[in-house]
C-alpha cells in the first residue's frame, strides 16, 4: 500500500472544491450525534452533497494510490486468472472488493473502502498474497463483481450496446472533440508560443513553469531562484491549445481533465538535452499545468561547488568514503536535498562499485548508477525496493526519502549488513534526524551502530555579482549577534544581467553532524537531545544560521536571505 496522506478525507474534499465548509460542518454535526458513527464520506453521499466518484477520488489521494473507473476504461479485470476462486463472491459483495489481477506475490483489488485494513488483512490470509488496493466507485465495483462472478467475462458487444446510458452517448462526439484539440494544438501559432515560453524559461534559469487558468484568463509564472515571477500572459482562448500541446509532448491523455496526470518530454536546446517533468491537476477554472525543468548540464553535480565550507567539505569527504553506514540529508521540500545526494553519488560512484537508487521520481540520470523509479500503484515503494536491492549485491544504496517505519527499518538493516546507505528526512536541523529515527521506532542501539553523518541544508539566493551594493546601515544588534561587525555586508540592487532582481542563482547553507564514537554512545544511552546538541557544539558543529552568516560575510548573500532561509 502506498504511503498515507495524513489529511482527513473531509479536508481533501474541501481542498478539491467537492464540498463546502457548511456541508462538511453539517455532516460532522450529524456524525457526532449518530451512535453508528458513519464515515464522513458516506454521510456526505447520503446527504446528497457528494458523489461516489468524488469520495473514491478523495480516498485515492489520501492513500496516494490510483483511482479506477469503468467510464474511462481504467478499471480492467483479468478474467483468465481464476480470481473468482481466490476471493469468493459473498466476500466480494459483502465488503465491496473486486479482484482485478494477480502476480505470484501480489493481488490487485479495487475497493470502495481501502482504509478497511481488516478486510485487506482477510484478503491476504485468504489468498496468501500481498494486497495492493485501488479506489473505485461503489457502482463500478458492483458492476465488476457481476461481470467476474456472474457473466464470467465482459458483457457481449450487443449487451453493451443496449446498456449504453445517456451519460455515455457523448463518447462518439468525444472522438471529434479530441481530434479538434489535437489539430488546434498542432497549429503553428500554438507551437511557436509554447516553444517561446519554454525557451524563455530556460534562458531565465527558471526551475519551474506554472500555467494556471483563472477567472478572467490564464497566468504564466516562472520560478526563478525559488521565487515565482509573472510573465506576459497569452490570450484566454490560447489556454486550451497550450495545455493540449504540452499534454501531447508529454504523452498524456488530452481528453482527461478530471484527474491529475504526470508525464514528461525532452527537448534539444543550445546543443544539450533538457528534460521536463510535467504535472497536471484539475482546478475550478480548468487544469493547472506545471513543468519542472531538469537541466543536468547546468547542475553539474559537483560536491565542491554547492556551498560547503572547506571544513565541512573535508568532513563530508571523509564520511562518504566509509564502506558502510547511514548518511542522511535533511531539510524541507525544495531545499536541495536531492541535488546534494546526486553530488555525493557522482563523487563516490566507480566501475568497482554497484550503486542502486530508488527515487520518486528519478529526476536526473547518472551514468554508472542503477536508478529505479518508485511506483506505489503496483506496490513498488521505497521499503520494497530496499528489500529487493539487498539481493542485487549492492555496495551503495540511495533511497529517495525515509517516510515511514518500514523504510527506516530496511535502511538501517541495509547499513548493518555492510552497505553505504544514503537517504533524506524531513527535519528542521541535523540533530532532529536522530529524534525522527527514534520516533519511527528504530532502536537507539541500531541508530548508534549505523549513523555516520547528517547534513541539514537550506537554499539562499546569491547576490548578483554585477550589481550587489555595500550596505552601510547594518543594524547594530544584528551585527553583534551574528559577528558581522567590521565585515563588508552587501545587499541586492538590480541590473539588466539579473533582470533587476538583485539576485542570480542559489547556493546551499549547511549544518554537518558527524556521529563519532562519543555521539554514538550518547545515542545508544538514549541521552537527551539537548545534551547531544551541546556536545556537538563543543566539537565545532555550526548551525545553519552560522553557515548562512558566513556566506553574508563572504559577500555571497544578503542578511535578510540568511535569516529568512534559516528560520525554523
Amino acid at each position: 500500500m502506498a504511503g498515507i496522506d495524513r489529511k482527513r478525507v473531509g479536508d481533501i474534499l474541501l481542498f478539491d472544491g467537492l464540498i463546502t465548509n457548511e456541508q462538511l460542518n453539517e455532516a460532522l454535526e450529524i456524525q457526532a450525534q449518530s451512535p453508528e458513527k458513519m464515515p464522513i464520506g458516506e454521510l456526505l453521499i447520503q446527504l446528497g452533497y457528494l458523489s461516489e466518484e468524488g469520495l473514491a477520488l478523495a480516498l485515492s489521494k489520501k492513500l496516494r494510490t490510483k483511482y479506477l473507473s469503468l467510464s474511462d476504461y481504467s478499471l480492467v479485470i483479468r478474467y483468465d486468472q481464476g480470481l473468482e476462486r481466490l476471493i469468493n463472491e459473498d466476500f466480494a459483495r459483502t465488503h465491496l472488493v473486486l479482484p482485478l489481477s494477480k502476480t505470484h506475490r501480489v493481488i490487485y483489488v479495487a475497493m470502495w473502502d481501502p482504509l478497511n485494513y481488516v478486510v485487506i488483512d482477510n484478503i491476504e490470509r485468504m489468498t496468501l498474497l500481498d494486497v495492493t488496493a485501488y479506489c473505485a466507485p461503489k457502482k463500478d465495483i458492483l458492476e465488476g463483481i457481476e461481470r467476474l462472478y456472474v457473466l464470467k467475462g465482459p458483457p457481449p458487444e450487443g449487451a453493451m450496446a443496449s446498456a449504453i446510458t445517456l451519460d455515455q452517448k457523448p463518447a462518439v462526439a468525444r472522438k471529434d472533440e479530441i481530434e479538434q484539440m489535437k489539430q488546434k494544438a498542432s497549429e503553428a501559432p500554438v507551437i511557436k508560443l509554447v516553444n517561446s515560453v519554454i525557451q524563455r524559461a530556460i534562458k531565465d534559469r527558471a526551475s519551474d513553469i506554472h500555467i494556471e487558468p483563472n477567472e478572467i484568463g490564464v497566468e504564466i509564472r516562472y520560478r526563478i531562484d525559488g521565487i515565482l515571477y509573472r510573465i506576459d500572459a497569452p490570450a484566454k482562448e490560447m489556454y486550451a491549445p497550450i495545455s493540449s500541446r504540452i499534454k501531447i509532448l508529454s504523452r498524456l491523455d488530452i481528453a482527461e481533465k478530471r484527474l491529475p496526470q504526470d508525464g514528461g518530454f525532452t527537448i534539444k536546446y543550445d546543443n544539450r538535452n533538457i528534460d521536463f517533468r510535467v504535472s497536471t491537476i484539475p482546478t475550478i477554472y480548468g487544469e493547472k499545468v506545471v513543468l519542472r525543468i531538469l537541466d543536468k548540464e547546468k547542475m553539474g553535480f559537483d560536491l565542491s561547488s554547492i556551498g560547503l565550507s572547506p571544513v565541512d567539505f573535508d568532513k563530508v569527504n571523509i564520511a562518504i568514503k566509509k564502506p558502510y553506514g547511514l548518511i542522511l540529508i535533511t531539510g524541507p521540500t525544495g531545499s536541495g536535498k536531492t541535488t546534494s545526494l546526486y553530488c555525493i553519488l557522482n563523487m563516490i560512484k566507480s566501475p568497482q562499485k554497484n550503486v542502486i537508487t530508488i527515487e520518486d521520481p528519478v529526476e536526473y540520470r547518472i551514468e554508472g548508477v542503477n536508478q529505479v523509479q518508485e511506483v506505489p500503484s503496483i506496490g513498488l515503494n521505497f521499503a520494497r525496493g530496499l528489500r529487493a536491492f539487498l539481493r542485487q549485491d549492492p555496495d551503495i544504496i540511495m533511497v529517495g526519502e525515509i517516510r515511514d517505519m518500514e523504510t527506516a527499518d530496511m535502511a538501517i538493516r541495509s547499513a548493518l549488513v555492510g552497505r553505504l546507505v544514503l537517504s533524506t528526512l524531513h527535519t528542521n536541523d541535523a540533530i532532529g534526524a536522530i529524534s525522527r529515527l527514534l520516533d519511527l521506532d528504530v532502536e537507539p542501539f541500531l541508530v548508534s551502530a549505523t549513523l555516520i553523518m547528517v547534513i541539514a541544508q537550506r537554499l539562499v539566493r546569491k547576490l548578483c555579482p554585477n550589481c550587489k551594493e555595500l550596505v552601510t546601515n547594518v543594524d547594530k544588534e544584528l551585527a553583534e549577534r551574528y559577528k558581522l561587525k567590521g565585515a563588508k555586508i552587501y545587499g541586492p540592487k538590480g541590473c539588466p544581467s539579473c533582470n533587476n532582481r538583485g539576485f542570480s542563482g542559489r547556493l546551499a547553507v549547511f549544518e554537518v553532524l558527524i556521529a563519532d564514537q562519543e555521539v554514538q554512545e550518547l545515542i545508544e544511552k538514549r541521552t537527551d537531545i539537548a545534551i547531544i546538541r551541546n556536545v556537538l557544539f563543543k566539537k565545532g558543529m555550526k548551525l545553519l544560521r552560522d553557515d548562512a552568516m558566513e556566506k553574508v560575510r563572504d559577500g555571497l548573500t544578503s542578511i535578510n536571505e540568511a535569516i529568512v532561509a534559516t528560520m525554523e
